[in-house]
């Protein structure tokens, strides 16, 4: 820089200062755009690669500003502490819907990878365009099909590493705020039969069976087919519901 004038050495300053690149880039730069400061910021900023790290660090910044300070992940505090910041209950179902959208492997965790990979393809890299984005995961939910994608994740989400089933209490709970959106007015009665007479840990096959049954057998249970291949659980919710005098029982053809 010692062969530069005055007046373009405090160029090549200003453009370093700015841009956080390095002397010989600066300089090489300056001189592409005849030593014009504006243009010279202009050209460096539109460069692709250089646009692209800017957007990566700002992924970076998100991240960051909700992972454990222990290892390089999103945990149940920083999660809390980005509901906080999305003004929504840690309970809403909407962050379901986000865990869905980001492929999070497990309940209350977001890895690096998948928050980052999530955001992007949310086109989110802001607080702001984050609160924005959730009318939009709310609205996942009204399709149907989705819903049953969400709804299935769920499973293999919420139940702990390394097992098999889903604890009883998790189920009871995610059930309640799935079926919600479904206003599936039998959700009580069943929680109350599995409680009663099963009260042990929910496989996938009665998890994933449950919302066809909630979709396709009335209120009533009427409509029920005892020929058909349901898990013998649900069999036992109708008969049991029949029993109590809760459904009206289907009349012989």
């Amino acid at each position: 820089m010692n062969k530069l004038g005055f007046a373009r050495k405090e160029k090549v300053q200003q453009f370093m200062s700015v841009t956080g690149s390095s002397e010989k880039s600066a300089i090489q730069t300056m001189k592409t755009n005849d030593w014009r400061l504006e243009g010279a910021l202009e050209a460096y900023y539109n460069q692709e690669h250089v646009k692209a790290a800017i957007e990566k660090n700002r992924w970076e910044v998100l991240f960051n500003k909700y992972k454990d300070p222990n290892v390089d992940m999103i945990m149940a505090d920083g999660i809390s502490n980005l509901c906080n910041d999305l003004q929504v209950d840690p309970q809403d179902i909407v962050m379901l819907v986000l865990s869905w959208e980001l492929r999070a492997a497990t309940i209350c965790e977001f890895s690096k990878q998948e928050f980052i990979g999530g955001v992007q393809s949310l086109e989110i890299d802001s607080m702001e365009k984050f609160k924005k984005k959730i009318p939009h995961l709310r609205s996942q939910l009204k399709d149907e099909d989705t819903f049953r994608e969400i709804y299935n994740f769920t499973f293999d989400w919420a139940k702990e590493k390394g097992q098999k089933t889903l604890a009883l209490e998790t189920a009871l709970a995610l059930w309640y705020l799935l079926f919600a959106e479904l206003e599936w007015p039998l959700i009580d009665q069943w929680c109350q039969f599995i409680q009663e007479r099963h009260n042990k840990a929910i496989s996938r096959d009665v998890w994933l069976q449950l919302l066809e049954f909630a979709k396709t057998v009335d209120a009533t249970l009427s409509n029920y087919d005892a020929e058909g291949a349901w898990p013998c659980l649900l069999d036992e919710f109708v008969e049991y519901s029949i029993e109590n005098g809760t459904c009206a029982k289907k009349s012989d053809e």
